[in-house]
């Protein structure tokens, strides 16, 4: 990746202006922060779980923090023109924000959400036809999960989880004493090993190579003030928020008089003839997406929406030669896709490191003492960080080996997870401003290409079904993506990073306790199996069912040559793409686009990238960067409307139990 931006960026406004001395933040910022930390862990989870319609936190940007952001900023105006003393700082909005937006991410798919399902879900999904039971108990440690590895299928703890208590019981708490803190220890040494990963990285992408960081540019826009006054009184601001909030306010109002006309935001593709049917794909209209994707460079945009129509047409060539196309395992695209992906991650993660190579020397340096630190404003010190990554990554191991995996094993799936999949996708978020992250494989998948997943032994499986569920397969909600995020707000808001670090702490801390006792709440008074099916039954299972099949296996597969050929080609074609990138301005394709053309998000986000690039390139070619920079309010505007209407019928669903209008984060 370049050291500059190519075009016009969400920051190109604010690179002129004078940042603020950084200040520190008062105690009153952090206690209605840790407030606002538990208002947004609940209604993240009951919206997520119970509406089950809209995700409102599973976002790298969740709507439910931005809503209860702009309220927060809307009450801080008539409090500060009651009395300047009751108006909350520009710091102490910041850490807010902060502690909210973490809040949100460990409350859903980040952890929490994950999490609590795959520890009951082998024993009350058990059953004759699939002895989950007998295969999996065995090689389970009994502090892992809150049900006795030794007794029978659908224990009471179990199934009052999935199917709810009867009238009279209590909640077993008892039962979840001992997991909930075990497994919980183990995110916190993750969060911590994030957290030095993003002090390491800060200073390198956003001052050295100056990403855009387009994911914090709606909190710094609803918390600076301009010269003619706040972004609320733009009218381009509103004329895009009323875009989605009448679509939205249609659609909702639907559910009570039929008769209304739907707007679908949502419109399938198909190709049904082959080998065009390759080309089958769906249509997500995001206001959301949109307007974030129109904050990058045309560069981004364009290899967003590109190189997912790229992965397809491969599709066509293959079954235009009669090759056969299988899946890869659990995602959404072919395996021969998947691989790329694969390939492109690790070569992505090389090229990272090589390009800050003069910053990551300095670090060393100051860690090895032959050189001053300059890190007296970063959230911790280097040597912290560096020394604190190193002993995370070997508790990593130790919780592993205690909890029955191989080191080795332990070593590549923790190995990868940390400093390859969430290093690239924080940079997918950092650079793309994608608001979804997820990536097309797992650790398990590089075994796969080189030995039987079964030689594994049945041990080694059963923590993968464990760690698949909770941590592996579905990226989004990735925490260092709002570390980063929030780093950067700090910078331009002019906080001391040092001063987040207790927001940090407390935030993930309050986070992991209230979102896992308010999910279980839910999930014993309401029946886990009446709430939101994707992390219940769908994400909770998958690993177990493929697992047991390899561990109920006889004999051993052979191995398929696609597999490693193609993460070759994945290493190459992206060190092509990165070296001509490097090496002509003129080149125009992104090496990140590549990398993420398999994943969930572009087929979610792929086409609102493309109506983003369709607008945007014609703006930037004949009105230039006035017209960019003046346009900009309608299209937060409309990510806005759009996140302001998901919170609002979240609320009235919860209050009255109608339905929600289908919104296109699926």
């Amino acid at each position: 990746m370049s050291s500059l931006p190519r075009t016009p960026v969400a920051t190109a406004e604010t690179e002129t202006s004078q940042k603020p001395a950084p200040t520190g933040i008062r105690a009153r910022g952090i206690v209605l922060g840790l407030v606002l930390v538990i208002a947004a862990s609940f209604i993240v989870s009951y919206a997520e779980l119970v509406t089950a319609r809209i995700l409102i936190g599973s976002q790298q940007l969740p709507p439910a923090v931005i809503a209860v952001f702009a309220l927060v900023i809307l009450a801080n105006k008539g409090l500060r023109k009651l009395s300047a003393k009751l108006g909350l700082s520009a710091a102490e909005l910041t850490m807010i924000y902060c502690m909210m937006l973490l809040s949100a991410l460990i409350s859903a798919r980040g952890i929490v959400e994950k999490l609590l399902p795959v520890l009951v879900t082998s024993n009350y999904f058990s059953d004759p036809s699939n002895t989950w039971q007998e295969l999996y108990a065995p090689h389970t440690k009994p502090w892992l999960v809150p049900f006795d590895i030794n007794g029978a299928e659908k224990q009471p703890v179990a199934l009052q989880y999935f199917e709810g208590l009867p009238v009279g019981q209590h909640i077993p708490w008892h039962s979840w004493a001992t997991p909930l803190a075990v497994w919980g220890a183990l995110c916190l040494i993750i969060l911590f090993a994030f957290l030095c990963l993003a002090t390491i990285v800060r200073a390198q992408w956003s001052d050295h190579e100056r990403l855009s960081f387009p994911l914090a540019e709606p909190a710094l826009e609803l918390v600076r003030q301009r010269e003619g006054g706040s972004l609320f009184t733009n009218r381009l601001l509103w004329g895009g928020f009323a875009i989605p909030m009448l679509v939205y306010g249609i659609n909702g109002l639907a559910a009570w008089f039929p008769n209304l006309p739907v707007f679908d935001v949502s419109y399938p593709l198909p190709f049904p003839d082959p080998p065009w049917n390759a080309m089958s794909s769906t249509a997500y209209i995001s206001f959301a997406g949109i307007g974030l994707a129109f904050l990058l460079s045309s560069e981004v945009i364009f290899s967003l929406w590109f190189f997912y129509v790229f992965s397809h047409l491969q599709g066509v060539v293959a079954q235009s030669f009669g090759w056969p196309l299988p899946g890869m395992p659990m995602y959404p695209c072919w395996m021969i896709v998947g691989y790329q992906v694969a390939g492109a991650y690790f070569a992505l993660s090389v090229y990272m490191i090589y390009s800050s190579r003069t910053h990551l020397r300095r670090v060393a340096r100051c860690v090895a003492g032959t050189e001053q630190a300059n890190d007296a404003n970063e959230l911790i010190p280097y040597r912290v960080a560096v020394w604190g990554l190193a002993l995370s990554f070997v508790l990593v191991l130790l919780w592993c080996k205690l909890a029955g995996m191989s080191v080795w094993l332990a070593a590549l799936e923790m190995g990868t997870f940390i400093f390859v999949v969430a290093v690239v996708l924080a940079r997918s978020t950092a650079e793309a401003g994608l608001f979804m992250t997820e990536t097309s494989f797992r650790p398990v998948d590089l075994y796969r290409m080189f030995a039987p997943v079964q030689n594994l032994g049945p041990g080694n499986l059963t923590m993968m079904a464990f760690f698949d569920g909770a941590f592996m397969r579905d990226q989004r909600g990735l925490v260092l993506t709002g570390m980063l995020d929030g780093l950067r707000i700090s910078d331009a808001g002019g906080v001391k990073r040092k001063s987040l670090l207790p927001g940090f702490a407390a935030a993930a801390v309050l986070a992991l306790v209230f979102g896992a006792a308010v999910q279980i709440w839910l999930a014993y008074t309401r029946g886990a199996i009446h709430l939101y099916p994707y992390v219940m039954q769908g994400n909770a299972r998958w690993a177990f069912t493929e697992y047991r099949a390899v561990i109920a296996q006889s004999g051993t597969n052979a191995l398929d040559w696609r597999a490693p050929t193609f993460f070759v080609v994945g290493i190459g074609f992206t060190a092509f793409l990165s070296y001509m990138r490097s090496m002509f301005f003129w080149w125009p394709f992104h090496p990140l686009g590549y990398a993420l053309c398999g994943s969930w998000t572009m087929v979610v986000m792929w086409f609102s990238c493309f109506v983003a690039w369709l607008v945007k390139a014609p703006i930037l070619r004949y009105g230039g960067m006035r017209l960019y920079v003046k346009a900009r309010p309608f299209f937060i505007g409309m990510m806005l409307g759009e996140f302001a209407m998901a919170v609002f019928w979240t609320l009235i669903s919860a209050t009255t139990g109608a339905p929600t209008p289908e919104f296109p984060w699926p």
